[in-house]
């Protein structure tokens, strides 16, 4: 190998040492196969989708102190239903296990 590429990978690697601790964490790719949801983390002054676990056995009875909210959902989704106008819509609450 020419001497003057081998001093140019050499300083190239010893650049690399010193920036890569103030690079950021290098985030894994979510797996949408397995992940049916992710929320926006936000990190300094950008961020990262994390993945969430999320459970399919919620029923909309066990959220508590959204009454409101939920029928406002059961409007709209009816309304989805029938073709009229509908908002997309995310309906978050503590879930009750008793």
């Amino acid at each position: 190998m020419d001497s003057r590429l081998s001093d140019f990978l050499l300083r190239a690697e010893a650049v690399l040492a010193r920036l890569e601790p103030l690079l950021p964490e290098q985030r894994p790719v979510i797996d949408w196969q397995q992940s049916l949801a992710a929320r926006w983390q936000r990190e300094g002054r950008s961020g990262f989708l994390a993945p969430l676990n999320v459970s399919l056995d919620v029923r909309l009875d066990d959220l508590i102190g959204v009454d409101r909210q939920r029928d406002q959902l059961a409007r709209n989704t009816q309304q989805f239903i029938q073709g009229l106008p509908a908002n997309h819509a995310l309906l978050w609450g503590g879930a009750r296990y008793w």
